[in-house]
């Protein structure tokens, strides 16, 4: 009797285990082609392709809270260089 309570637990625990393991993630699941307008863009991040994600892409964030999914940086220079302005902005205490 006690090692089936043992197994019953030990499989609860699992299940929970996998369950927290699948969180979806939020991920760009396209991308635009135009250029942004450096501006309007207040912060940023790189979604890598097979961290939980399908594509690599930069993710903008503009003035209102949008995220606007352009291509990774290593594919168009012009996402990098909005990086680096948007860096340029940041006080340094950050």
């Amino acid at each position: 009797m006690a090692s089936r309570v043992a197994a019953l637990i030990l499989l609860g625990l699992l299940c929970a285990g996998l369950a927290a393991a699948q969180v979806p993630k939020d991920c760009c699941l396209s991308i635009r082609q135009e250029k942004l307008n450096p501006k309007n863009i207040v912060s940023y991040s790189i979604q890598e392709e097979g961290d939980g994600c399908q594509i690599s892409a930069s993710v903008f964030v503009n003035k209102h809270g949008k995220k606007l999914c352009v291509a990774h940086p290593k594919d168009f220079p012009w996402a990098q260089k909005i990086m680096n302005l948007v860096d340029k902005r940041k006080p340094a205490s950050q």
